[in-house]
């Protein structure tokens, strides 16, 4: 009996060690949930905070203007310019009717090739016929007028000194011959005008050329200096003729670029027709002013054309290349800022704040722009500013898109070396000479 009481004893006190009270176990419970619970807390605590942070740190980086920054670039070894050109004949002349009536015939059609001298169209003129005959007419009767004048004044001379006739009957009929002399003059000259008028019937080349239009047609009627006289009464040309064994080509270069213009100076002539083929035109004169409404000043080149391969009136691109100025600073067109105080650019300085300063703007490049004063090399310039940046403004640079801006690595001095090319600086095409005088046969046929 007393040892299964004792069993019994032993079971019974392992089993409340085992098993607590369930008062006990709740109070486990709760401590151990309120750990869990304060620690959440912590860590929401922290984690919020560190979003704060995090935030007010991005707030502050995005109230800063993010800019991108370049530097001035040297200029370029070598300018090129573009510019639009008229070619034209050597000479082309319009030719009119220098007397009125009908065109008879038409012999040169449109392009035909014609020598001085040849005849391209004839007129008929009755009036000038009948004109020309009474004026041949007008001097037969003069200079029979002319020879009686001249019979009787023999006459009445062997009769001076005698008492048949006076003096001054002897004067007055040597006068009268006189007169009729003069009569005859002036009816040869009639005459001869007429003949000249006549000749004006035929329509002639004025020197070797090409036919480049023709509004001549058979009866078509003509009026004398006002060449073809349409059914609406306008005048036209009745035939022009072009001499094209060379060409000239006019170009109106920009006052930014005059100082390229010189006897030296060459281009480069692409054409519509021909768009994988290039010209080389040659200087031939230049206007020496420039035009008031457009700033520009004709040049004159000129270029071969045996072939025949260019006409008249032909529109051009002529391509140019002159010396640049390695020395000037520039500056892409969206680093520049326009407001009331004038022309300005961003300089960011060492602490990354924004100076507004006044630039002269020099040279137009075509996307960049020649900065003469206001900024250096080692100036750091905001490229495409804002309008609402400030002066004095904190800013934050950041990395250049490629292939967008300009160059931003910083420039390092260059040491100057002296080179082949040095020696040929000075021949450049620039700058036209004091005499400016144009070359030999400017004006004349080559």
């Amino acid at each position: 009996m007393s040892a299964q009481n004792n069993g019994s004893h032993d079971q019974n006190g392992v089993h409340g060690t085992q098993n607590p009270p369930p008062a006990n176990r709740r109070k486990l419970g709760l401590i151990i949930v309120a750990g869990v619970a304060g620690v959440l807390a912590v860590v929401g605590i922290v984690q919020r905070h560190s979003h704060y942070m995090d935030l007010a740190q991005e707030t502050a980086v995005n109230a800063t203007p993010a800019v991108q920054v370049i530097y001035p670039q040297p200029g370029p070894n070598e300018r090129k310019l573009s510019l639009p050109a008229n070619i034209a004949a050597w000479y082309q002349a319009p030719i009119y009717a220098q007397v009125s009536g009908y065109v008879k015939m038409w012999y040169k059609d449109f392009g035909a090739q014609v020598k001085a001298g040849d005849m391209l169209a004839e007129i008929d003129t009755p009036g000038l016929d009948a004109q020309y005959a009474a004026a041949k007419a007008n001097l037969n009767v003069a200079q029979a007028r002319y020879k009686l004048a001249q019979i009787t004044a023999k006459r009445w001379k062997a009769l001076q000194g005698t008492q048949a006739v006076s003096q001054q009957e002897v004067d007055v009929q040597a006068a009268n011959a006189e007169a009729q002399k003069a009569q005859v003059e002036a009816a040869e000259h009639e005459v001869e005008r007429f003949a000249a008028l006549e000749g004006f019937k035929r329509i002639v080349a004025p020197f070797d050329g090409i036919v480049t239009s023709r509004f001549a047609d058979v009866g078509d009627y003509v009026n004398a200096g006002r060449g073809d006289v349409d059914a609406r009464g306008n005048a036209t040309e009745l035939f022009s003729v072009a001499d094209v064994h060379a060409m000239r080509v006019f170009v109106a270069v920009p006052q930014d670029y005059a100082d390229i213009i010189s006897p030296r100076l060459e281009a480069d002539l692409s054409i519509p027709q021909y768009p994988d083929r290039t010209f080389k035109a040659k200087f031939l004169a230049t206007a020496t002013a420039f035009n008031a409404s457009t700033r520009t000043v004709t040049t004159e080149l000129t270029i071969d054309n045996k072939s025949g391969e260019l006409w008249p009136n032909s529109y051009a691109t002529a391509h140019f290349k002159a010396p640049g100025d390695p020395d000037m600073l520039i500056l892409p067109e969206g680093a520049l800022v326009f407001r009331a105080e004038g022309t300005q650019v961003a300089v960011v300085d060492d602490s990354d704040h924004v100076h507004l300063v006044n630039v002269t703007v020099g040279t137009n490049l075509g996307t960049t722009l020649q900065i003469l004063r206001g900024v250096k090399k080692t100036d750091r310039i905001i490229n495409n500013p804002s309008a609402g940046l400030l002066d004095g403004q904190k800013v934050r640079v950041v990395k250049g898109t490629p292939g967008y801006n300009m160059p931003s690595k910083k420039p390092e001095p260059a040491a100057k070396a002296t080179t082949a090319d040095d020696s040929h600086a000075k021949d450049d095409t620039r700058a036209m000479p004091e005499d400016n005088a144009p070359p030999p046969e400017a004006g004349g046929r080559q």
